[in-house]
């Protein structure tokens, strides 16, 4: 993606496929500050119509959605690979990820608001009910350019708010073919898409009612403050700098697979790519030389070729990164590499990274990670947390009483015990810990009470 100022000052934005730089996917201009506080109001305008519509009309609308995302799955899916760079077959899993969370939301408006209490002494009621803040607002990156979008719109729209989506810039042809998918199922003005940067971000930051956000750690602390300066409720996930801890008991080729794909499936651009390989005691041996097979033997190359476990980055800025903090360490390990036009990058596995480096620090967003030994659980714990994040750690051992008591000290949000650090849930809170995330969860049932403020009511006789 690529900026560029007009002669009048207004912002126009190139999108272009990763693989192949030379394929332009669109062009658009950036509407300004003005036309998303426009879009702003217009939500706002259709605010009334949309929460008070009942839960059958929200709940049909959102069926609707999922049905018709899932009849264009492979037009989005082949989208996604042209604009942003993903495997096939990880978007087609995308895609049908998304049907799934519209699907769990259409039933969500007819799940009970609120709750009736007595009161503590004599006659009356107390009621608690949950309503709809208004506009919510959602920042979204270019990763998962249709999940995302949905697991941030679905539940804000189904507690009936309406939506002003503002798409990170890579991703905004898969953002506006979004919308035009759900705007057929919606009333005029309840879901709208604002392309653009940061100018439109802080427009939509200053004037809706509460604020979702994906994407870097520093954006991510600018929305928080200024969400927060205004008094609006906000969420912000900023990314991991995730471990795989592998204790010797594990099944090691296998847990070699998982982390291996973990790192490098879609080239590490995930905020749960596994960035570190913990190897406890006498795991570290035969894990680093499983885990340097693993990583040699990935499939590399055309994210349209369905066997492609990592295809390019998302722009050359993002190879060159990878290339930067893989130059100063000692590589045990690099894959395939591709011949061809894209903004492509060796899954890498390096050793023997001094405390200070960046990729002890910093999430890289790319397929490489560091290989660190571990005298025990208690150690591994530590270097774990060691990190200003706190996403997303995977745990492989064959001992269920280690995994379920003995990482009780672990600070992500999440822990995956036998599987890859990369996977969510739709269903079950998602989040982190630390400089991985402010505020409450999203998806599952913590989305709709983020969605929605409570409110307690008296009624006395």
């Amino acid at each position: 993606m690529t900026a560029q100022q007009t002669p009048d000052d207004v912002t126009s934005f190139v999108s272009r496929n990763p693989a192949d730089p030379s394929d332009v996917v669109a062009e658009f201009t950036a509407p300004g500050a003005f036309a998303t506080a426009d879009a702003t109001d217009r939500a706002r305008a259709a605010l009334t119509g949309w929460s008070h519509g009942g839960a059958a009309a929200r709940s049909s609308a959102l069926s609707a959605i999922a049905g018709a995302v899932e009849a264009a799955t492979e037009e989005l899916a082949d989208l996604a690979v042209r604009e942003v760079g993903k495997p096939i077959a990880e978007a087609r899993a995308e895609v049908a990820r998304t049907v799934a969370i519209w699907r769990y939301y259409a039933q969500a408006p007819y799940e009970p608001t609120g709750a009736v209490h007595e009161t503590a002494s004599g006659p009356g009621l107390l009621l608690t009910r949950r309503r709809p803040h208004g506009v919510a607002g959602l920042i979204t990156p270019w990763n998962f350019p249709f999940a995302i979008p949905s697991w941030k719109a679905a539940p804000a729209l189904a507690a009936g708010n309406t939506v002003v989506l503002k798409p990170a810039p890579e991703a905004t042809a898969c953002a506006l073919r979004l919308a035009e998918i759900t705007q057929r199922a919606l009333p005029g003005g309840v879901f709208t898409v604002v392309p653009g940067g940061p100018t439109e971000g802080g427009a939509l930051l200053s004037t809706a009612d509460v604020v979702s956000f994906t994407g870097s750690t520093a954006v991510g602390a600018a929305v928080v403050r200024a969400a927060t300066a205004r008094g609006i409720p906000v969420q912000a996930e900023m990314g991991g700098l995730n471990a795989a801890i592998v204790l010797p008991d594990a099944d090691i080729e296998r847990a070699a697979a998982h982390i291996a794909s973990a790192i490098a499936g879609y080239a590490g651009q995930k905020c749960t790519a596994t960035s570190r390989v913990i190897a406890v005691g006498a795991a570290l041996e035969p894990l680093r030389e499983a885990l340097a097979e693993a990583v040699r033997t990935l499939p590399v190359g055309d994210p349209a070729d369905p066997a492609t476990v990592c295809g390019p980055l998302i722009s050359a800025a993002a190879r060159d990164r990878i290339g930067a903090a893989r130059g100063d360490v000692s590589v045990l390990a690099t894959g395939a590499t591709c011949d061809g036009p894209g903004w492509h990058a060796a899954p890498t596995l390096v050793e023997k990274v001094r405390q200070s480096h960046r990729l002890l620090g910093e999430e890289v967003f790319g397929p490489i990670a560091a290989l660190l030994p571990a005298d025990d659980l208690a150690d591994a714990v530590r270097i774990s947390n060691s990190v200003p994040y706190g996403l997303v750690t995977s745990v492989h051992t064959a001992d269920l009483g280690t995994a379920l008591h003995g990482l009780d000290r672990l600070d992500t949000g999440m822990v995956r015990v036998n599987a890859p650090s990369t996977g969510v849930d739709f269903h079950l809170p998602f989040g982190g810990a630390k400089a991985s995330g402010h505020g409450p969860r999203e998806q599952g049932h913590a989305a709709m009470e983020f969605y929605t403020s409570s409110r307690t009511y008296t009624l006395a006789p």
